[in-house]
């Protein structure tokens, strides 16, 4: 059987490094790792596993990570994300509890409509970022990241407990399915063979529950990590055979081919996208993070969100930081890379950075000083003790295709 390795031993030394925000979550092998349903279909395909937030995942296949990326935005992937926290929140008060935790607008959600929205503290820190559907069935389905899995249950667990207490009608149960994400222009077309709903009916960011492939009670919903069209399928009360069986079902399509977490790392951060624990934590707010399009409205006026007296007036006011995108040729950025006006003072340091494969540039995002934040700002950047030329670009850095209905 093989083992999850370190990921220096996978790559060797002369291969060229996977993204550095990547490489941070990457530990070597322990003696306990969670696998998810495709475990042994992922070691039959030639998967390289690795150790990931407890869990042994592919980080990439027989292709080389750069080909996959390609792939990805050319054609589509198939990536194994049953690692997240997936969860239900049940009873009439299920919007109470998420509002309690979320700066989102939940209650405006129509059915089937999902938001990505962001666990907060009474600092205004965000805890984690995660995707919430008000599904038609009753209830709430929540994904959130496997790195906060711990964390993220113990907040609602206890909440719920909270709400009980007082004589609310809600609780929560633990999905444990597998979950898989299709991405890349072809991925609705690649779909469309394997269910009989018609996904052109199906927006980015809403969800329906549909056969796929033959195996039912699936919920297909329009959404990713990558900045392409595509879907994530959860398998709902199937049997493990029953997400092999779509894997499988999904790769005889030849537009179709497996992508592991390099790939999905780099296209990520292409989309502008953060990754929790490098681009935003527990000491990064909403707007200093530039996610301040994720408060709700009504939630800016109410204010009643964990950290709403220290997030809304920064929306009015000035912060003192601000994520931004960096571009440079020359060394590729990595994470702790430090950020320095043209002066040469350190300002700020690069949270995640990678060669982009599709632009042929470094890419980069980091916190800087709010004057420094306009696009178009030149500072420099430090790469291995050298100081090369950055310049503060919009985000993303490869536009976005998501779909809508037209």
């Amino acid at each position: 059987m093989q083992r999850p390795a370190s990921l220096a031993t996978l790559l060797g030394f002369r291969r060229p490094a996977l993204p550095a925000s990547l490489s941070r979550s990457l530990s070597c092998a322990q003696d306990v790792l969670r696998r998810t349903p495709l475990y042994d279909f992922h070691l039959a395909h030639g998967g390289r596993m690795v150790a990931f937030a407890g869990w042994s995942l592919p980080v990439q296949y027989r292709d080389s990570h750069v080909d996959s990326h390609l792939h990805t935005r050319r054609h589509c992937s198939l990536f194994d994300v049953s690692h997240m926290l997936q969860t239900k929140i049940f009873g009439c008060d299920r919007v109470k509890l998420m509002e309690s935790l979320v700066v989102g607008d939940i209650a405006e959600l129509k059915p089937n409509q999902g938001t990505l929205s962001l666990f907060t503290n009474e600092a205004g820190g965000i805890l984690d970022d995660l995707i919430v559907t008000n599904t038609s069935e009753g209830y709430l389905y929540v994904v959130s990241n496997a790195g906060c899995w711990d964390k993220d249950l113990a907040l609602m667990q206890d909440k719920v407990r909270e709400l009980q207490s007082r004589g609310s009608d809600v609780s929560l149960e633990v999905v444990d399915n597998a979950l898989l994400a299709l991405q890349g222009p072809a991925a609705a077309q690649v779909l469309q063979a394997g269910v009989a709903e018609d996904l052109k009916k199906l927006p980015f960011m809403t969800s329906a529950v549909m056969e796929v492939f033959g195996v039912s009670g699936c919920r297909v919903t329009r959404c990713g990590y990558t900045g392409e069209d595509g879907v994530e399928v959860c398998q709902i009360s199937v049997p493990v055979a029953g997400a092999v069986h779509v894997a499988m079902a999904l790769l005889q399509n030849p537009e179709v081919k497996l992508a592991g977490l390099a790939a999905r790392d780099s296209l990520r951060l292409e989309a502008g996208l953060c990754l929790y624990g490098n681009d935003i934590d527990e000491h990064t707010t909403p707007v200093e993070g530039s996610l301040s399009w994720t408060l709700g409205k009504r939630r800016r006026v109410t204010m009643d969100f964990p950290g709403a007296t220290v997030i809304v007036p920064q929306l009015k006011g000035k912060v003192e930081r601000r994520r931004v995108g960096l571009m440079c040729e020359g060394a590729p950025m990595r994470a702790h890379s430090l950020i320095l006006c043209t002066e040469g003072t350190v300002i700020g340091t690069v949270t995640s950075g990678c060669p982009s494969p599709c632009l042929k540039k470094n890419v980069a995002m980091g916190y800087v000083p709010s004057k420094y934040s306009r696009p178009g700002t030149q500072l420099l950047v430090e790469v291995r003790r050298k100081q090369q030329m950055a310049i503060v670009s919009k985000m993303p850095f490869v536009p976005t295709n998501y779909y809508a209905l037209k």
